[in-house]
C-alpha cells in the first residue's frame, strides 16, 4: 500500500447525504472477479445525468471528495473503496461516515477524514465558486486547506499511522514474519500443522492396533 502523508488535488464537491455503498457502486458490478478497473462503475447511476458533479470538465480530474453526512452507508463492499480509488480519489471528506466503509477505507489507503458540517458547506462554497479549486490534505497535521479556508479533519490514530506507514493487512503480519517463524519452528509436532496438507512431507501412519492381530468379530 502506498504511504500517504501530503496530498493535492482537484476537490470535487458532492452535495449529497447519505450516500449509501450501492449508489457508490450498483450491485450488477460487484460480478466482476477483478480488484481493479472499477472507475466506471463509480457513481455509475448519476452519472448518466450530464449535469452530474463528474460530468463537468473543472471536476472531472478530482481526487479529494467533500460529500454530505453519512457517507457509505448500507451494505458492505470492499468494491466501493476499489471504485473510489480506481477513478483517481485518494481522500473523502464527510462530517459523518458509515463505520463499515470507514474501515474498509483505511485497508485499502483511501483516507476517510471526518469534518463538522461548518466546515464542509465553507468547503463546498470553495470549489463550487471556483470549480478547479486544488485541495491540500495533510495527515501527519490532520488539516485541509482549500483557498483561504483551513480546517481540521478527524481520523482514527492507528488508521492513521498505518496510512502513513503504507501498511496494509498483509504488510503488518509481514512485519512479524521473524516471530511466526520462530514460533512455528518451536510448535511441538503433535499439534496441528499451520500448512495445507500438500505442503508437508509425508509421513508413515502407524495402525493403533498390531497388524498381528486379528480384529474383533461382531457376533
Amino acid at each position: 500500500m502506498e504511504k500517504f502523508t501530503t496530498h493535492t488535488g482537484v476537490g470535487v464537491p458532492l452535495r449529497r447525504s447519505n450516500v449509501d455503498t450501492d449508489q457508490i457502486i450498483p450491485a450488477v458490478y460487484l460480478k466482476r472477479i477483478t480488484r481493479t478497473g472499477f472507475e466506471d462503475a463509480l457513481f455509475a447511476a448519476w452519472r448518466n445525468d450530464p449535469e452530474f458533479i463528474l460530468n463537468q470538465d473543472a471536476y472531472r480530474a478530482g481526487s479529494v471528495l467533500v460529500a454530505g453526512p453519512d457517507f457509505g452507508t448500507g451494505s458492505s463492499r470492499e468494491h466501493a473503496v476499489w471504485a473510489l480509488k480506481d477513478y483517481g480519489f485518494r481522500v473523502v471528506l464527510a462530517p459523518k461516515f458509515a463505520d463499515i466503509f470507514r474501515g474498509n477505507a483505511g485497508k485499502q489507503g483511501l483516507v476517510a477524514g471526518v469534518i463538522s458540517q461548518e466546515d464542509c458547506e465553507q468547503l463546498w462554497k470553495v470549489l463550487e465558486n471556483d470549480p478547479g479549486t486544488e485541495v491540500t490534505v495533510c495527515l501527519e497535521t490532520k488539516t485541509v486547506s482549500a483557498g483561504p479556508v483551513t480546517c481540521s479533519f478527524q481520523i482514527d490514530d492507528y488508521v492513521r499511522w498505518t496510512l502513513m506507514e503504507g501498511l496494509d493487512d498483509i504488510a503488518l503480519t509481514l512485519r512479524e514474519e521473524d516471530a511466526i517463524a520462530e514460533y512455528e519452528a518451536k510448535r511441538p509436532s503433535f499439534k496441528p500443522k499451520t500448512l495445507p496438507a500438500k505442503h508437508l512431507p509425508k509421513e508413515e501412519v502407524t495402525p493403533a492396533r498390531p497388524a498381528a492381530l486379528p480384529a474383533p468379530s461382531i457376533r
